[in-house]
């Protein structure tokens, strides 16, 4: 996006360099790390930040409104609520592809958004190894609005502790040594001092929550919840019939609360008017299908990781759909091939990361994570064999 920054980047690269990067990378917690590293990052220019952040802005004063969870009640699916939920979501994290427009102007476009944890510890050494072994050029930074890695981590802390001793907090997810993204977890357990804990060895007793820390029967007094419940419906009975105990009136703390995975999410989308989120319509809600159809791409409202998107939407896909209420009909963008690389131009996305402090008016922006693709579709399934694809971050140019 910087032509000079690029150009730099790539006549400097070298296989040996790459491979010294992965190596540390892979060597911080080693066998954990189960998804392609990208070649490069993506360096943003200030003007492409700035867009993104007003988009982020314009979301999150609609997400501040007193009636925003009225709005967003039937966001969530029957049987899925959980007791406890607080005033907001403690984490947000903004999807947007680099997009390039009818002028020929790169704009971002936001594709998803969610009330819910990403990468957020992984990121840290991502960038620190990345340091390591790559200059970043003057002025450019991973961190947004001043944040350095020192205050991000005290915040990351603040928000997913509490007012708790670490030992009694853990980060809840289901058999997260298995899961693709564990690096984060065991970067979040360095981090914070928090244990990792699968859902199968929860122990309750009344309205208590339990775990065994180095053979001790621990108190669970806050939860930093990584379970899709989206997922959990996918588990086997024994453990679905486990996952039963989170429904329950809980003597815990949720960072975030499960409900807010639903009320920021593809659900939300309809309700924004925005330059940068492409116009997107409940589908129960569209009086008549638009003509130029294949300019849309439909989407189940309740799935996770792409699954159910129909990219090529025919008639006859909407009329397969029975529950229309739980689709949205997304106006496609067009992603730009704007990272060049050995060989063919990579298409990027950038996830911004907010933070929402208990007792701040509204969450800020504190980092990010990118990813490269050449294929159809962002994700792994699409970018098979290829190279300068996979996860990596930005360096912002500062504002």
């Amino acid at each position: 996006m910087i032509p000079a920054i690029r150009k730099a980047f790539n006549e400097a690269f070298t296989k040996e360099k790459y491979e010294a990067f992965l190596k540390e990378l892979l060597s911080a917690h080693a066998g954990q790390l189960d998804f392609r590293v990208a070649e490069t990052p993506i360096f943003v220019p200030k003007d492409f930040t700035k867009k993104m952040l007003d988009a982020c802005e314009s979301i999150v004063d609609i997400i501040i409104e007193p009636d925003f969870k009225e709005r967003t009640r039937k966001a969530i699916p029957a049987g899925l609520q959980v007791p406890g939920e607080n005033e907001h979501p403690h984490f947000i994290a903004f999807d947007f592809g680099i997009c390039i427009n009818k002028a020929g102007v790169y704009e971002p476009q936001l594709i998803e958004m969610q009330g819910f944890p990403t990468l957020f510890a992984y990121e840290i050494l991502l960038d620190d190894v990345f340091r390591n072994h790559y200059p970043v050029p003057e002025n450019f930074d991973c961190y947004l609005n001043g944040y350095t890695r020192e205050t991000y981590i005290r915040l990351l802390k603040e928000i997913i502790i509490g007012n708790h001793d670490p030992e009694h907090v853990i980060l809840l997810e289901i058999f997260p040594r298995q899961q693709k993204t564990r690096i984060d977890f065991y970067c979040t357990e360095e981090y914070t001092g928090i244990k990792m804990v699968c859902l199968t060895e929860l122990i309750k007793e009344g309205r208590q929550l339990f775990y065994m820390n180095n053979g001790k029967k621990t108190a669970v007094k806050r939860i930093y919840n990584r379970i899709i419940f989206d997922d959990l419906q996918q588990q086997s009975p024994e453990v679905q019939e486990k996952g039963k105990i989170l429904f329950e009136d809980l003597d815990v703390e949720w960072t975030p609360h499960p409900d807010w995975f639903y009320r920021i999410s593809k659900f939300t989308l309809p309700l924004i008017r925005h330059p940068y989120v492409p116009q997107t319509f409940y589908l129960n809600e569209v009086k008549q299908i638009p003509t130029d159809l294949e300019n849309y791409v439909l989407k189940p409202l309740f799935s996770f990781a792409g699954q159910g998107v129909v990219i090529d939407v025919t008639p006859a896909d909407i009329d397969k759909v029975k529950d229309p209420e739980n689709w949205i009909l997304q106006r496609k963008v067009t992603y730009a091939d704007v990272i060049l690389t050995p060989d063919i131009p990579a298409k990027a996305e950038i996830r911004i990361f907010y933070f929402w402090k208990d007792g701040d008016t509204r969450p800020v922006a504190t980092n990010n994570l990118g990813r490269l693709s050449k294929g159809k579709m962002i994700g792994v399934r699409y970018n098979k064999d290829k190279e300068w694809v996979g996860g990596n971050c930005c360096y912002f140019e500062k504002l």
